[in-house]
């Protein structure tokens, strides 16, 4: 299955992304997991992303089509993938087309986790993180038993510093005005399929498992 995984910051890609990359045993390939694995290996790749990142500019369409070239050759990655976090506009998915029908290796499908704004807000802002373990928590949706202390090891929860509503409110606006359209862009291919990112984990899990087996 050679997928990609879209939704909102929030809507849950990250976590269904593990979970499919399990069941199907495909990679999950995330974009900025290979750029930091190709900066610390120090690959030619690498160097120039460092460069990039470095000057504080975002890294290049062609550097990141690179990586995902080298990671799609790879051979766990020869039954099928996930990918999360790209293409998050339309020349990155006309970039990605283009590579891919170079490869014979167009996508099959691709899955859009739908989420109400007001539900990612909420889901965001209400995000609490153990000091000590790491253990994550939401004040709405899955808080603790003992209110600001972890369940797992009592350690401090807190709020990342990015995970304000000014700043969630940007990022998902970004979300809309760059990563939006490619719903309309895989649409026009026959290829999107919007699945409920809302619910039991299991649920949507089982939702999209049900896509997959069908195309």
């Amino acid at each position: 299955m050679r997928t990609v995984l879209l939704g909102a910051p929030g809507s849950g890609k990250g976590t269904q992304g593990v979970v499919l990359s399990q069941k199907y045993t495909i990679p999950q390939i995330s974009t900025g997991d290979l750029l930091r694995a190709a900066v610390s290996a120090g690959s030619d790749l690498g160097k120039k992303a460092k460069s990039a990142m470095d000057a504080g500019a975002l890294v290049s369409d062609d550097i990141v089509i690179g990586l995902i070239r080298e990671r799609l050759s790879a051979s766990d990655a020869q039954n099928g993938y996930i990918l999360d976090g790209f293409p998050r506009n339309i020349p990155q998915a006309e970039a990605l087309d283009d590579m891919l029908s170079k490869l014979g290796q167009p996508l099959q499908g691709v899955i859009l986790l739908d989420v109400a704004f007001e539900e990612l807000l909420q889901r965001l802002t209400g995000r609490r993180t153990c000091k000590d373990c790491g253990a994550i928590y939401n004040i709405h949706l899955s808080p603790s038993k003992v209110e600001g202390h972890c369940d797992a090891c009592n350690g401090e929860l807190f709020q990342r510093a990015d995970d304000n509503e000014e700043t969630i409110s940007n990022r998902l606006k970004v979300y809309e005005d760059q990563t939006a359209p490619l719903v309309g862009y895989y649409q026009n291919q026959n290829k999107l399929y919007k699945v409920s990112g809302s619910g039991n984990v299991d649920d949507i899990t089982n939702e999209v498992a049900a896509i997959f087996d069908r195309i």
